[in-house]
């Protein structure tokens, strides 16, 4: 059932500022006021040796016809986690699987978090960049969501990244929403797509996933009209359990009948598209088990975090396959 109360409001971050969506009629806009959140990080413990001389494990291989997106809940990502060089060495070793990987709970005060460890990344010769979202919750521990993705095989329009905000207080954190589209191919055959960064409260997820559907329709009719929109994030729930967003046709998600905890007892984590929409995905998809990928001990293995990232691939040809390309014909005499 709709929600005649759920107004989405978008605002874009350009330029270093944000401002409103203009493409909404907002009612009441005179009663709405921007209070700047605090943020608060977490200690994490006692550091352990610094083991980045260590060797790494191969790259995962993958076609160059495809791309990887992925979802990662970095736990309580702050100074604590980056003072631990191991952790961090293997945090960015994950990075670099994926072409994308939108990132929750980040919850660090200094703002060179983020461009400290995509140096990191960077140092096997990658190009990876991010983009990065407010700071946004009820309580002083805000977070921050952003996208990591390689700018080799990447490109993001960074006049269009907003986060969806709803007056009527139904989600503790905002989705960040940002527009995607492939190089390599020709710009005119290049998969494009919509991601919609998502980190449900535990105590709140039948609420928050009541209105996922009503996130899911603002994002599809914003000023892009793309057709390929994936919600993906930490949504504390499993596909069985999805609320109103089981209400968009066709919708289909990406992990099913996997855990998604480093404990192996939740399945927390996916994305959601609409079949019918998004039929770049190829159906290939699964749960990276950095546990297992590094030979950790569980107590190793919860330092990273207790999230293992989620990740689907797709075509990289908007609706899956190459265009032919029209040519002048040959004149033989």
């Amino acid at each position: 059932m709709k929600k005649p109360s759920m107004l989405i409001l978008a605002i874009i971050a350009g330029a270093g500022t944000w401002f409103f969506f203009q493409n909404y009629q907002i009612e009441g806009l005179d009663k709405l006021t921007i209070v700047a959140r605090d943020d608060k990080g977490q200690d994490d413990g006692p550091d352990k040796p610094d083991y980045t001389t260590t060797p790494q494990p191969p790259q995962v291989k993958r076609s160059g016809q495809t791309i990887r997106i992925a979802s990662f809940n970095i736990e309580v990502f702050g100074q604590s986690k980056a003072a631990k060089p191991h952790v961090m060495a293997r945090l960015a070793h994950i990075i670099r699987q994926f072409d994308v990987v939108a990132i929750q709970e980040i919850r660090s005060k200094e703002q060179g978090l983020l461009p400290e460890f995509i140096d990191l990344i960077n140092q096997a010769d990658r190009h990876y960049d991010f983009v990065i979202g407010p700071r946004l919750g009820r309580t002083k521990s805000t977070e921050q969501y952003a996208y990591i993705f390689d700018t080799a095989s990447l490109e993001v329009d960074r006049s269009q990244i907003y986060s969806i905000l709803d007056p009527g207080d139904h989600l503790h954190r905002e989705p960040l929403v940002a527009w995607f589209r492939v190089r390599g191919p020709d710009p005119k055959q290049a998969f494009t797509f919509t991601l919609a960064n998502v980190h449900t409260d535990p105590d709140e997820v039948k609420t928050e996933m009541n209105v996922m559907d009503d996130v899911f329709r603002a994002i599809q009719n914003d000023t892009r009209n793309e057709d390929d929109v994936i919600l993906l994030g930490d949504f504390n729930t499993d596909e069985d359990h999805i609320g109103e967003l089981a209400s968009i046709p066709g919708i289909s998600w990406a992990i099913s009948d996997l855990f998604t905890n480093t404990r192996g007892s939740a399945s927390y984590d996916n994305l959601f598209m609409q079949k019918q929409a998004t039929v770049e995905f190829n159906g290939r998809s699964g749960v990276f088990d950095f546990i297992r990928h590094f030979n950790l001990t569980l107590k190793e293995g919860e330092e990273i975090s207790d999230h293992f990232p989620v990740w689907a691939e797709f075509s990289i040809y908007e609706g899956g396959v190459p265009q032919p390309v029209a040519t002048l014909p040959v004149d033989l005499k």
